[in-house]
């Protein structure tokens, strides 16, 4: 007996143009309207069903209608980090308004390409201006690597360029890796998170509000999420020839107390890409978006001028 293997999707189109119409794609409770199309995309690239069906609600207009009918509005992807989600980058939503900010998720996708791969399928405009924060800015980079033509604009925040260092300093970082992994199973996320996040943030933010919000925002995940995330960075590419050949506006941003991803690090990447800007956030460390998210804010609307 033949057995066919088919799918049914349906359409949530018109909730997603009232989300960017309105300014609100940023917010949490918009990101899986947003997301549903693109696991659709993946679920049949993966599954390579024998036919598939997209029903639409009338008057929907699919995603690649969308983007031709938008072709000079620009929509501004940002990216969070490790653990992070569209809390990282709440303020900066509000700041960028009245563009269209969309914070996507990753879900438990394990490889740094696969996310990229993810948020361009599932970005709802063609010309993006993508902004990456910590793990974010390497997606950006690889969304940059593998779509240059749409990535109109990058900024790359409190993040790196060079993959896993061989020998001992790469299994040194593997093995404090998996152990916040364990620590995260057996003691919960927001343990983890109080240990992990010290070294995040500026030591003046200990055990405040603004830390508490961040250990929110790591208790909101999995520690599925937390293990597929950890593998992307783990077998996360070598950017450091690409950043040579970027060609769009591009913005490195730093805390000046990043001891994660140290301002040596950025100034280093900001002098191989051509025509680059570095902006120093002061009395910040690794989370600047939310250490500092007026100073961030700033650059990223003089990031996104003309």
């Amino acid at each position: 007996m033949a057995r066919i293997r088919a799918s049914v999707h349906t359409s949530h189109v018109p909730a997603m143009g009232a989300a960017m119409d309105l300014c609100k794609a940023g917010e949490p409770h918009w990101q899986p309207v947003l997301q549903g199309d693109g696991y659709s995309r993946q679920w049949m690239r993966e599954q390579r069903p024998d036919m598939a069906r997209r029903n639409a609600t009338t008057g929907a207009r699919n995603l690649p209608a969308m983007r031709k009918n938008m072709p000079n509005q620009a929509c501004v992807v940002l990216l969070p980090g490790l653990l992070c989600d569209a809390a990282l980058w709440a303020q900066q939503v509000q700041a960028l308004d009245p563009a269209h900010c969309v914070v996507p998720s990753y879900g438990e996708l394990s490889s740094i390409t696969g996310m990229a791969q993810h948020v361009l399928d599932t970005a709802p405009a063609e010309h993006l201006c993508v902004a990456g924060h910590s793990m974010g800015g390497r997606v950006a980079l690889e969304m940059a690597r593998l779509a240059p033509q749409r990535v109109c604009r990058l900024a790359l925040l409190d993040t790196g360029m060079d993959p896993l260092a061989p020998g001992q300093a790469g299994e040194h970082e593997r093995a404090k890796r998996m152990g916040l992994l364990q620590m995260a199973r057996e003691h919960g996320m927001r343990a983890m998170g109080r240990q992990w996040a010290q070294g995040m943030v500026h030591a003046s933010r200990w055990n405040t509000p603004l830390f508490e919000n961040i250990l929110d925002m790591i208790e909101r995940q999995t520690p599925a999420i937390f293990a597929a995330q950890l593998e992307a960075l783990l077998t996360r590419p070598d950017a450091r020839e690409l950043l040579a050949q970027l060609r769009c506006p591009t913005l490195l941003v730093c805390g000046r107390q990043d001891a994660w991803s140290p301002l040596s690090r950025h100034e280093e990447m900001h002098a191989l890409v051509p025509g680059s800007r570095l902006a120093i956030v002061e009395d910040s460390g690794h989370m600047s978006p939310m250490e500092q998210p007026a100073a961030v804010s700033q650059a990223l609307k003089e990031w996104m001028q003309p």
